[in-house]
């Protein structure tokens, strides 16, 4: 697979200039520099922000097999989204909590990888499903469908569940979806994305406050010189719980690294003590 990827590195290249010519972007989540590739479908390349397939154009680190779509990489580090009112939420590149992933609020699909997350409330979204639009248009239906937001993973539901009007199968209420109130016209967000046109992302799904504080993932960087653009890294929004969290993970695996080489150090003794 490695060297599979190398060729197709070789021949992206190729085709698009040599590595030195290529704007040069740093990504919160990734030690090295990252460069824009195009890259063709059926590559097998999965995504480490959001675990699906990349194809055209994405972020690339060859040496660490590190990928990004360009709207992942390009997410900013805070939104405020109207499905959470009561805090913002902040991107993570991975889950906080112990069992190591999280169901997303908006499909109910568990995630391993990024999401906006609010700690405080254990909210958590799909970076696609975060910038879902509000209000679209989709063949399947002549008039306009708006987001609804769901109940939430949570909430007990006692009114009937309506059929979703691509699928058939039935739709949760605990989660989002896109519907035609006077029609009764419903779809799941699964079905309604493959063919939709965007028409309103309701402010863009995010405040000016929260994306000015915040700022995307990305700074740029020219030829691997190291100096950001603008001279100056965007400003993250803090969040002390998710802050605390992060602190803990952080100890724990110095303090199991420690367990570790005392542990070695103890057998070492001993051994030269035989």
């Amino acid at each position: 697979m490695k060297k599979w990827l190398q060729i197709l590195q070789l021949w992206i290249t190729a085709r698009g200039g040599s590595e030195k010519e290529r704007m040069e972007y740093k990504h919160f989540n990734h030690e090295h520099n990252l460069a824009i590739f195009e890259l063709q479908a059926g590559n097998g390349i999965h995504c480490s922000g959001c675990r699906t397939l990349c194809s055209d154009s994405a972020y690339a680190c060859w040496k660490c097999d590190f990928f990004l779509h360009l709207e992942c990489g390009n997410a900013n580090r805070a939104m405020e989204h109207p499905s959470h009112e009561l805090h913002h939420l902040t991107l993570v590149p991975y889950p906080t909590y112990s069992a190591g992933s999280f169901v997303c609020n908006a499909c109910g699909a568990p995630g391993s990888s990024f999401s906006y997350c609010c700690s405080l409330c254990e909210f958590d979204l799909h970076i696609r499903c975060a910038l879902l639009p509000a209000i679209i248009s989709h063949r399947a239906h002549p008039h306009e469908l708006s987001l609804t937001y769901g109940l939430g993973p949570q909430a007990k539901v006692s009114s009937p569940p309506n059929a979703c009007d691509i699928c058939h199968k039935l739709v949760d209420n605990k989660f989002w979806t896109y519907s035609c109130g006077p029609c009764k016209f419903q779809l799941h967000t699964s079905c309604a994305t493959p063919e939709m046109v965007p028409i309103s992302y309701q402010a863009d799904g995010v405040s000016e406050n929260a994306a000015a504080e915040a700022g995307p993932g990305f700074y740029k960087e020219e030829n691997g010189s190291g100096s950001s653009q603008n001279g100056s890294k965007p400003a993250e929004v803090e969040d002390p719980v998710l802050a605390t969290q992060l602190e803990l993970m952080r100890l724990q695996q110095e303090l199991e690294l420690s367990n570790q080489l005392a542990k070695m150090m103890a057998s070492y003794n001993l051994s030269s003590l035989v």
